[in-house]
């Protein structure tokens, strides 16, 4: 099938922490973390997630819902819906938000269980650099249908991959191909969809900018979350594009990952 290039890209301690502790989700801040981050506004357009914008220009970004809310919080009720539920697991692409004036990207995020409430819908919100950008939501056969009726009266878009209890993440950037003409997505997510990615054959390019310090942490959330390889299945290899000493004591390594036999 058919699906745009994905390229990963996080922040990470030495020791592969994205987060200070498990219960501060990726897009929450931390002082303890930004001690380590050691950044300034002076240095946002040297740093790499802004270099590898500019490298691959991505259509999409891409979220998984525990970079929103922490695992095991309880998301707020949603009126029941009533009704004969099927026509809500089609894809949803409004025309008013899909073929909106001044139109430049998606932020793409997964949550199959209909976890997050109270979604920022317009990048305008973020500043002027994402003007143009709107949520997009990926769900699947098994998410409530209360939560996709939510996502219809927000105007919010969303795309139906897997009916197995997860989101199919190969179907869903499939549809990002097909029905949205995307051709490049830049992962920031956390290291469950990253691993999952990983695992599906799906990432083209991996790049971690390292930041000078050490968090620990059994449970505190890392690069790659994955269940461990079968006594017969190899590691996902990797090829150096780049190794760039940043400021501040940052490093920044850049992969190519080399497929595994058989995928594509």
């Amino acid at each position: 099938m058919k699906r745009p290039q994905v390229i990963i890209i996080n922040t990470a301690s030495v020791d592969g922490k994205l987060a200070i502790s498990p219960e501060r989700p990726l897009l929450y801040g931390d002082e303890r973390w930004q001690a380590i981050e050691a950044w300034s506004p002076a240095e946002e357009s040297t740093g790499a997630y802004d270099q590898i914008k500019r490298i691959h220009r991505p259509q999409a970004t891409l979220e998984g819902s525990g970079s929103f809310v922490p695992e095991g919080a309880e998301p707020g009720p949603l009126p029941p819906f009533e009704g004969d539920p099927e026509p809500l697991y089609e894809d949803f692409l409004p025309d008013g938000v899909i073929r909106r004036e001044g139109h430049r990207g998606w932020f793409t995020a997964v949550d199959g269980r209909g976890r997050v409430r109270n979604w920022i819908k317009d990048g305008a919100a973020f500043g002027a650099d994402h003007v143009g950008w709107h949520l997009l939501a990926l769900v699947g056969r098994h998410t409530p249908a209360a939560y996709l009726a939510y996502l219809q009266r927000e105007s919010i878009p969303y795309l139906v991959a897997g009916d197995n209890g997860h989101v199919d993440l190969g179907v869903a950037l499939g549809k990002l191909a097909t029905e949205l003409g995307v051709t490049c997505v830049l992962s920031t997510a956390g290291g469950k969809l990253n691993g999952a990615l990983l695992r599906a054959g799906l990432v083209d390019e991996v790049n971690v900018e390292f930041l000078p310090g050490v968090i620990g942490g059994r449970d505190t959330p890392s690069l790659f979350e994955t269940p461990g390889l079968a006594p017969d299945e190899m590691p996902t290899r990797l090829k150096l594009i780049s190794a760039q000493m940043q400021t501040r004591g940052r490093v920044w390594l850049r992969y190519h990952v080399i497929p595994k036999e058989g995928e594509v």
